[in-house]
């Protein structure tokens, strides 16, 4: 991969143009005299903390609790930060209320998730936590009240999110933004080689690309993420290999427009999915993430082929937001209803079976009750079996909150009527009693089942039952619901291990060589290290009082 280049336009307070990278500058950690700080830090021991006087901040002895918002491309970033972090030495720890810093990893779709991230920075603060801020919030708008004086890290930035999170431990702001670069281009963001802590050991999310093409009048995110910047194909490809290597039975795919990929760099989403399914094993599966209309149009035919593969889920998820072409137009979304139909219609007949995700916003500005009815209209016709409908939220410094608003109540019923609607029908009742293989993943929300989908990306309930986890198995469905279909275990027929490897454990760190992989409890390396480091530290200040003796 080209060397990237840092962007410094926006660094303050602690970050500098003399900074390297993060390997860079701790690989001679050991040789730091750090200052004298009187102070009371606590001390992790193997199974409880105790209180003792130390004489400075060690880095990579404190544990971080980190909480992610939003899609999958967020997920990802999360779990490379988390993984940078681990692999540095500090513990990852879901206590929120032990840790010494929280990650505050943030989403900036729709108003009520950043509520809930501006109530967790109130939490923390009330607490009196360290605290370090990423994600698309901080991104979008870094100037907001609420954010001031609190260390951040950009999204294009996260590979550097163990020297902020280190600054702030001693007490420092650190804000850190900018672009990475290539060549004079932008690409797709923090190398896709760093150490990462997956959220499910099964589950590679794979970010192919940061940014999109659009200019939807609705959209914050584009604020925070920018333009589009691929990433290259054999880099892509390498990291699914290694992720495969590491036990990971899934893989998938995710940015803001994965359609889009490669039209940046002379290269299509079509290059890129026939180059992945060479590397994917036997019974692991292959998800694609979320692609806008106009830029699949165009590949329709090849698509269907890639979604035909056994290797790959016949599932996508194609927003169209509204039926309206009225609508779509004052969104700027680049396409009209019958571009999106076109879409449905082809996949469908291509892909027998076909799962396609879609979304729909309720009550943007110019919608009237007959460009909401044609939506309606949409969602009778295909009945599709997902549906994320979203009250409409103007997004501060968007176009489409400066446009004269519609009644929140109008706005509230319009979402119950299309709410009610997709409710009124079930999209499996006519798969009762069929047999399945399923990939088993995932663990329910209650913990009473195991969680895997079927070909078309359809979630099936599994019999918890152990050594499930992980497997390909056939089931027969024996009940329904809107969301889910329940099934029983064929017992006479094998379980498959697609993994090619054992999965890495819950909170092991991928992409690192055993070796180097840090202890899960790092005060049992740091204590002595500590202790060494004091004792140099006071050596340092005798010497220093000595020779102002001397002087005098």
């Amino acid at each position: 991969m080209p060397a990237l280049e840092p962007s410094l336009d926006d660094i303050e307070d602690i970050i500098n143009t003399d900074d390297v990278t993060p390997q860079e500058r701790y690989k001679n950690k050991n040789k730091v005299i750090p200052k004298i700080h009187r102070r009371k830090e606590r001390v992790s021991g193997s199974r409880h903390k105790e209180d003792v006087v130390a004489d400075s901040v060690i880095p990579g002895t404190q544990s971080i609790y980190v909480k992610t918002w939003g899609c999958s491309h967020n997920n990802s970033d999360g779990e490379y930060m988390a993984g940078q972090l681990a692999a540095f030495g500090y513990k990852i720890t879901d206590d929120w209320e032990d840790a010494d810093l929280w990650l505050l990893n943030s989403c900036t779709v729709k108003s009520p998730a950043e509520d809930h991230f501006r109530n967790e920075i109130n939490k923390a603060q009330q607490k009196g936590k360290h605290l370090v801020l990423s994600g698309c919030v901080p991104q979008a708008q870094p100037r907001a009240g609420y954010l001031q004086g609190v260390s951040a890290v950009g999204v294009q930035q996260i590979d550097r999110v163990v020297e902020v999170v280190e600054e702030t431990l001693k007490g420092h702001t650190v804000r850190l933004f900018g672009q990475k670069k290539s060549e004079g281009k932008k690409i797709g963001g923090a190398r896709l080689d760093l150490p990462k802590i997956r959220k499910n050991p099964l589950i590679e999310i794979l970010a192919i690309n940061t940014g999109c093409l659009n200019q939807c009048t609705y959209c914050k995110t584009k604020h925070a993420r920018g333009e589009l910047g691929s990433y290259p194909i054999e880099d892509l490809v390498e990291r699914a290999r290694q992720s495969f290597q590491e036990g990971v039975c899934e893989v998938w795919l995710t940015s803001e427009d994965t359609g889009a990929y490669g039209i940046d760099i002379g290269v299509t989403i079509v290059d890129l999915l026939w180059k992945l399914v060479e590397v994917i094993p036997e019974g692991c599966m292959m998800r694609i993430g979320m692609t806008n209309p106009p830029y699949i149009l165009q590949h329709l035919e090849e698509i269907a082929k890639i979604l035909n593969h056994p290797r790959v889920y016949a599932f996508l998820h194609v927003p169209v937001q509204s039926a309206s072409d009225s609508v779509l137009m004052d969104m700027k979304r680049e396409y009209c209803q019958a571009d999106f139909k076109r879409v449905m219609d082809v996949l469908k007949e291509r892909v027998p079976g076909v799962t396609i995700a879609t979304d729909v916003i309720c009550g943007f500005p110019t919608e009237t009750e007959e460009d909401f009815e044609e939506t309606m209209e949409l969602v009778r016709q295909y009945k599709f079996p997902s549906l994320f409908i979203n009250q409409f939220f103007p997004r501060p410094g968007t176009p489409a909150a400066k446009m004269p608003q519609l009644d929140a109540q109008e706005k509230k019923k319009r979402t119950k009527q299309i709410s009610v609607l997709f409710k009124s029908y079930h999209p499996y009742d006519h798969k009762l009693g069929e047999r399945q293989n399923v990939l088993v993943t995932e663990v329910s929300h209650d913990k009473q089942y195991w969680v895997g989908h079927n070909k078309f990306y359809e979630q099936v309930l599994v019999p918890k039952e152990d050594g499930l986890l992980g497997k390909m198995v056939e089931v027969e469905i024996i009940s329904t619901g809107k969301h889910y279909m329940m099934s029983k275990i064929v017992k006479e027929k094998e379980i498959f291990t697609p993994s090619v490897a054992t999965p890495l454990a819950q909170g092991e760190i991928s992409g690192l060589p055993k070796k180097v992989v840090v202890d899960s409890h790092p005060h049992s390396f740091w204590f002595p290290l500590s202790v060494i480091l004091v004792g140099a530290a006071i050596i340092y200040e005798l010497i220093r009082i000595a020779r102002q003796l001397v002087q005098r």
